[in-house]
């Protein structure tokens, strides 16, 4: 009620001055955008402030309608900043918010479960490695991959809630973390570590189904699941760490299905899945660079600045060099370096049409990371199965 009495009086101080001053109304307020009142209300300004040195009018009054008068089109700045990325869509509800019962939702919500590129990205190292693991001429084990499927939802969901836990101070001050369950109040710290213990329990019992040295090498993979969150305050290198957590499924993946590591396949693989991560990772930065400015934590897109796509051209042909020794190794069938090349146009879109200063195009980029996955994948399957 005050703002829009506010924007009443602003209305009626600009109008009663460009009257007082003779000014054409209908030639001043322009047909496009940004924000036709706030350009007309600033033009009158200016005319009064000529006015108000002349006629010496004292400061605050010009200082009461200068502020009145800069009211924005709150209407018109929502609707852009909806449509760059920066606030949400009218209506736009998660199927969590539809379907669940109200009280398991902010758990949903915390795990990210409505999100599920981040499992995407964290399944498909899993996917790749167990694919190579096949034999010759055959199609790879469907229990081992439905098994790291819901260990990659597991883990995923348990490396948000560490994150949330963690970072609970900073989320408050970031316009797109703000109102995520534990920085919002909605959940307590609490409650988010006793979920926590139920994730974790859960993912144990799927380690459990695994060999001995894969229980033993998913297991150290705690301790970077634990750490990753912290890194962000002491590098500008917190991607390269997250590479490290995100693509352990490469290890995990080749030691569940052959009981040990060949590190002339597995190396290249894991390598390649570091460096898709530093490509990915860094655009999704570039989503919060100003925030995190604020804020003060360190990111690449940061590190990088205007440079960011030099190096994540460099990472992404890394990323691919990488990909091809690994199969060169593992001596797949020419399939696989036909998916490789399509792969390779994926990723050059990715880098050479995003649009950094959109939080909205970044965003759009980095989900569109999961038909990369999806290729790499189809390629390395069909090159087990024609080699």
């Amino acid at each position: 009620m005050a703002s829009f009495l506010l924007r009443r009086a602003s209305c009626s101080a600009t109008r009663i001055l460009s009257s007082a001053l003779s000014l054409p109304t209908a030639t001043v307020i322009p047909k496009s955008n940004p924000s036709p009142n706030f350009i007309y209300h600033h033009y009158v300004l200016h005319h009064f402030a000529q006015f108000s040195r002349q006629n010496k009018i004292p400061s605050p009054y010009l200082t009461f309608i200068k502020e009145i008068s800069t009211i924005p089109s709150t209407k018109e700045e929502k609707e852009q900043k909806r449509n760059n990325g920066e606030l949400p869509k009218r209506g736009e509800k998660s199927w969590i918010d539809v379907y669940l019962p109200r009280q398991v939702r902010p758990y949903a919500h915390l795990a990210r479960l409505d999100k599920p590129i981040g499992t995407w990205l964290l399944a498909w190292p899993c996917m790749w490695s167990i694919s190579l693991a096949a034999e010759p001429g055959s199609v790879p084990n469907f229990k081992m991959m439905a098994l790291f499927g819901c260990g990659a939802l597991l883990l995923r969901g348990a490396g948000c809630t560490i994150n949330d836990l963690l970072d609970r101070d900073i989320d408050t001050k970031v316009e797109r973390t703000k109102l995520r369950p534990v920085a919002s109040g909605l959940l307590t710290p609490f409650r988010g570590l006793c979920f926590l213990g139920f994730q974790l329990f859960l993912g144990l019992g799927i380690l459990l189904q695994l060999n001995n040295y894969s229980r033993i090498l998913g297991g150290s993979s705690l301790l970077l699941v634990f750490s990753y969150p912290l890194m962000k305050r002491f590098t500008f290198w917190p991607q390269a760490y997250l590479g490290l957590t995100f693509n352990w499924g490469a290890l995990l993946g080749w030691s569940a299905v052959k009981g040990s590591l060949d590190p002339a396949i597995v190396v290249p693989l894991y390598a390649s899945g570091v460096l898709w991560t530093l490509v990915y990772d860094t655009v999704y930065a570039h989503q919060d660079k100003e925030d995190d400015l604020k804020v003060g934590v360190k990111s690449t897109a940061l590190r990088f600045g205007d440079s960011t796509k030099e190096w994540i051209t460099g990472f992404g042909t890394a990323c691919i060099s990488s990909l091809a020794l690994c199969g060169f190794n593992a001596d797949i069938g020419w399939s696989f370096y036909a998916f490789l090349a399509a792969a390779s146009g994926q990723l050059a879109w990715q880098i050479w049409t995003v649009d950094l200063s959109c939080r909205a195009d970044c965003n759009r980029k980095f989900v569109s990371n999961k038909w990369f996955g999806a290729i790499v994948f189809s390629g390395i399957l069909f090159g087990r199965l024609w080699s």
